[in-house]
């Protein structure tokens, strides 16, 4: 089954480069812009804002799902080493949990935008907060899978073909 499988170029890869960041980033992009409209719009009295941040926090949900998809596919052709294997693992454990978070949000977002679509609850709020804090975090490990391990790069992947020889 494997043969009908195209074979991996010099990123480890069955395509020509790393899918999950391109997505990612217009996960991160569109979550965090929901959240920040959510705060403009409640303090600036801005109520318009919330149905901007409203598609924003629904499309952020729907674009998880597929970088996680191709995330786990590339992170099992990654080839991990050393510690990047403990920060890849929490990577995606944090990825599926925000994934659940979006799709609570998402949903809680709806029931308040049927109710009133002119405000938003302090709760609200503090959660769209902790989606920033789990976004940043998950940056910040995905950063270091990149900039520090390497992972997916053309020398990191020579020197771990070579080694295996």
């Amino acid at each position: 089954m494997l043969e009908l499988l195209p074979p991996l170029n010099d990123h480890n890869l069955p395509w020509m480069d790393t899918i999950h960041p391109i997505v990612v980033h217009f996960v991160i992009a569109m979550a965090v812009i929901s959240v920040i409209f959510d705060f403009i719009g409640v303090f600036a009295r801005r109520p318009n804002l919330f149905e901007v941040s409203f598609w924003n926090l629904l499309v952020a949900t729907v674009a998880i799902f597929v970088a996680i998809i191709f995330g786990q596919i590339e992170a099992g052709l990654a080839s991990p080493y050393g510690a990047s294997r403990d920060i890849l693992n929490l990577h995606s454990t944090i990825g599926w949990s925000l994934a659940a978070v979006l799709a609570v949000l998402s949903a809680w977002r709806y029931v308040i935008r049927s109710r009133d679509p002119r405000s938003l609850p302090l709760p609200f709020l503090g959660a769209g907060a902790v989606l920033g804090l789990l976004v940043a975090v998950q940056v910040t490990l995905g950063n270091q899978l990149i900039w520090i391990y390497g992972l997916h790069t053309v020398k990191v992947v020579e020197v771990l073909r070579a080694a295996q020889i």
